[in-house]
């Protein structure tokens, strides 16, 4: 008999799925990719690493048919590819879940998750078997959100889960996950890796892209490493650790994942909210916040925490319940009125509400601030608008070809810095930051942390919501813990853990309680 054979007790090798070999991809004045290979096997989950513009986002749309190779091989199940759309590479087994949610607001969750793929019953759509099949794909993942929610009234972390159901509900052979825990907390990112591993058990093979390098010890098997478009290595992630993968995304070792504190909270409370509460979303919420102080703000997909940020900011109501900057009460009824009060909010859904993605970066900039840059007659001061816009290109070190290029082609770090910027140019009191890491990778993670500390020093009260704990502990001097719609403690960093936090944030204590 021809062929290799194994020795007795020897597993099998694993089936290639599939095959990349010398990806190259151009974009007018970019090298995306030069000369990328890749390998797949049937059952595991292979992760793609490298900072933003690396090129990990420009080769899973190769994959899957968005964007056309330049040069290069594409080799699937033993036959040579070329994808020129979705619906191929979705027909033929290869589902993406996409870092930029691609979802339709106006439909409702199940309308999206088989959207174009709708089950029918003749020329009819069967709505009976749609929402019945959507909610297996759901109750798949552990999450209660209703298949007949319009998808515009989720949290961006619920429909975080309902792209992970689209893609689930395809039974794709190949799933590619492009920051699928990006907004998902740590109990909600566990209930994700259980449908991985049943994944890998029937054979899926998975594609992970994740700046949460922590958490792929669970889950990943291989790791490939990708920096300026190019190929660096490929490990089993067993026989490396994640400084070594830092050290090849950046190309240098980095030392430190968070900055060394150089603000020293007072004792003065700059802010304060008292008994503020929305009917069925939350409830007598207190906390304050000293001079100086970054707040943390931790719990749960739903515990409130995003939707108390808003209410302070006016971008939703409340309906009782009192905010005090400087010991003095005022009165929030808009957006408007809590920015001229001092108050910025960083949303988390930094694409959608904090840029106008298709403006310049000097646009951005000054967009919350334009009469700052004009003139007696409300005309737009050329010279004051550009040197207002490139005092803080420099003072946050955004890197960007000119003041003029769009925001969309920064990478997520620059873009985050360039929302930093434009709450600057409004001088604010008290700032909220949402997920402000989200999707940003490890190198612009920690200049971002930076100019936290650097704000909280110069006497600016930060609040930060993350679902990230280890993040929260890193940062924040005191963490508000929610749960379902109320803040169960209020504890110091130094004297607690995630464990402490997570009980909190579950509804218990460490007393058991």
């Amino acid at each position: 008999m021809g062929g290799v054979q194994l020795a007795a007790g020897e597993p099998e090798p694993a089936r290639l799925l599939l095959r990349l070999e010398g990806v190259a991809k151009e974009f007018p004045g970019v090298k995306a990719l030069q000369g990328v290979s890749f390998d797949l096997r049937a059952g595991e989950v292979h992760a793609v690493c490298g900072e933003n513009g690396a090129g990990k986002s420009t080769l899973m749309k190769i994959i899957s048919g968005v964007y056309q190779r330049d040069a290069g091989e594409i080799v699937y199940k033993g036959e040579t590819v070329h994808f020129t759309s979705t619906h191929q590479s979705e027909a033929a087994g290869i589902a993406i879940i996409h870092q930029e949610l691609n979802l339709v607001p106006h439909l409702t969750v199940a309308e999206n998750i088989y959207l174009a793929r709708e089950p029918r019953r003749g020329f009819l759509v069967d709505r009976r078997r749609l929402y019945a099949d959507s909610r297996r794909c759901l109750d798949r993942l552990g999450v209660d959100i209703d298949p007949h929610a319009q998808v515009r009234t989720l949290s961006v972390a619920q429909c975080q889960m309902v792209e992970i159901a689209k893609a689930l509900s395809l039974d794709a052979s190949v799933l590619i996950m492009d920051e699928p825990t990006s907004s998902l907390t740590e109990q909600e990112a566990r209930l994700l890796f259980r449908v991985i591993r049943d994944l890998k058990a029937a054979g899926t093979g998975i594609v992970y892209i994740s700046h949460r390098l922590d958490e792929m010890a669970e889950i990943v098997d291989r790791v490939t490493i990708l920096r300026d478009g190019r190929y660096i290595s490929t490990d089993d992630f067993s026989a490396i650790t994640v400084d070594d993968i830092v050290a090849r995304m950046v190309g240098r070792p980095l030392e430190e994942k968070f900055p060394a504190p150089t603000r020293q909270p007072g004792s003065e409370v700059l802010f304060s909210v008292s008994g503020l509460t929305r009917r069925g979303v939350f409830s007598d919420i207190n906390f304050e916040i000293r001079r100086g102080e970054i707040l943390g703000f931790a719990g749960l997909m739903g515990a409130g925490r995003t939707e108390v940020a808003r209410a302070i900011f006016g971008a939703d109501p409340f309906d009782s319940g009192t905010i005090a900057l400087n010991g003095q009460t005022i009165a929030i009824t808009d957006p408007r009125s809590a920015i001229e009060a001092g108050i910025a909010y960083l949303s988390e859904d930094r694409k959608g509400q904090g840029l106008a993605v298709k403006m310049p970066v000097d646009a951005n900039l000054t967009l919350a601030n334009m009469d700052a840059v004009a003139n007696s007659a409300g005309i737009i001061d050329r010279q004051r608008h550009r040197a207002s816009s490139q005092h803080y290109v420099d003072l946050l070190s955004i890197k960007t070809p000119s003041l003029s290029q769009p925001v969309r082609l920064l990478s997520g770090g620059n873009q985050q810095k360039i929302i930093i910027g434009k709450w600057l140019f409004r001088e604010p009191k008290i700032m909220f930051f949402d997920e402000p890491t989200r999707g940003i990778d490890v190198g612009a993670k920690f200049a971002i942390y930076q100019i936290m500390d650097a704000l909280a020093a110069r006497g600016i009260g930060i609040v930060l919501i993350s679902s990230e704990l280890p993040e929260i502990l890193g940062l924040s001097d005191r963490v508000a813990v929610f749960h379902e719609g109320r803040i169960t403690a209020t504890l110091s960093t130094r004297e607690t853990s995630q464990e402490d936090i997570m009980l909190y944030a579950s509804g218990r204590s460490r007393h058991g309680e």
